[in-house]
């Protein structure tokens, strides 16, 4: 996208922006309306159930639009005790990094809103921000178990950040590359998955942990008195939270065929196919994948998750960064 913007007028340039990152919402709150009926339908086909199937025809399929109205119209309520503007903002703030990561994500060589040098550090330091949210959420309900819940789901990201951003490591040092750009044309030869299989599996827990989904969804987890730092929300607010969950699984999926799946990349024998088309059949394995995590593994207690991140993690992932150089090293 950044070639068709080159020789146009700065105005024109910036509704031309405006037009795509508006097409790139629609596309990704489309994404995420039916992630949730696929979720659901996938879940119950795995586990023998049956999943929606009363609102739009067999197959359910307008279930998930029907839940969206349902929380436009439901009752939006705000406790008096709380820091209203905060309150209001809590949400918001959760939501709006998870659709800015977006911009420096190459999903064909010629679609991407910022080619930036330091792309990949620029997705980290973003995506972190909707840790700031959750902590607002909690901090401004003014209630004990709100804000407790939120220190804890802020204490979770924070500790499986550290391993996701350190399995990382290996890719950049077989890239040499911060770029995005540079990461995809690495791995012309052969996908990073194949020489860093250690690492795709880190950064595959840690971004299991980093969404909040089972088995380390404990900040939201359906099973205790409370529903954690979100509790005093309702209707579309709470929404928004929900929403930035499932942007972040679009994100998420996005950035890990990029690293590690080639992203646009076709196999050598079949060329001839779009890039567009390999990197969404890569897109929807990652997301078919991580919705398999969630209905084959019970959720863990709060303590084996942080000890899992910190004592298991974090020391797979550095060793990760010692072979990977020491290789690299030695290979020249």
């Amino acid at each position: 996208m950044n070639m068709w913007f080159q020789n146009a007028p700065a105005f024109t340039n910036f509704l031309l922006y405006v037009v795509f990152a508006a097409l790139l919402l629609f596309a990704v709150l489309g994404f995420v309306t039916y992630a949730i009926l696929a979720e659901r339908k996938v879940m119950a086909f795995m586990q023998l159930r049956h999943g929606p199937s009363h609102v739009g025809g067999k197959w359910g399929l307008l279930q998930t639009v029907a839940d969206v109205l349902k929380l436009l119209i439901k009752e939006d309520t705000i406790p008096k005790v709380a820091d209203r503007p905060l309150f209001i903002l809590a949400p918001v703030i959760a939501f709006a990094p998870s659709f800015l990561v977006l911009a420096v994500i190459p999903f064909t060589d010629n679609f991407q809103f910022a080619d930036i040098g330091v792309a990949l550090l620029y997705y980290i330091g973003v995506s972190g921000l909707s840790t700031i949210g959750i902590i607002a959420a909690g901090w401004a309900s003014n209630n004990k178990y709100s804000l407790i819940g939120g220190m804890r789901a802020a204490a979770q990201m924070i500790s499986y950040e550290i391993p996701l951003v350190m399995s990382l490591v290996g890719v950049i040092l077989l890239a040499g590359s911060l770029n995005l750009n540079d990461i995809v044309a690495a791995q012309e030869n052969m996908w990073f998955i194949v020489y860093q299989p250690v690492a795709f599996l880190v950064f595959l827990i840690a971004a299991v942990a980093e969404l909040n989904r089972t088995p380390f969804d404990l900040p939201e987890a359906e099973s205790e008195l409370v529903a954690g730092y979100h509790v005093e929300f309702s209707g579309f607010r709470w929404a928004f939270f929900m929403l930035s969950e499932y942007v972040y699984l679009f994100a998420m999926a996005a950035i890990t065929t990029v690293l590690f799946l080639g992203g646009w990349l076709p196999l050598p024998f079949l060329g001839f196919i779009p890039g567009a088309v390999w990197f969404s059949i890569k897109f929807m394995m990652v997301v078919f994948l991580l919705l398999w995590i969630r209905f084959t593994f019970p959720r863990i207690r709060a303590d084996q998750l942080m000890e899992f991140g910190w004592k298991v993690l974090l020391p797979v992932a550095l060793a990760n960064i010692f072979v990977t150089a020491l290789v690299k090293g030695l290979l020249g």
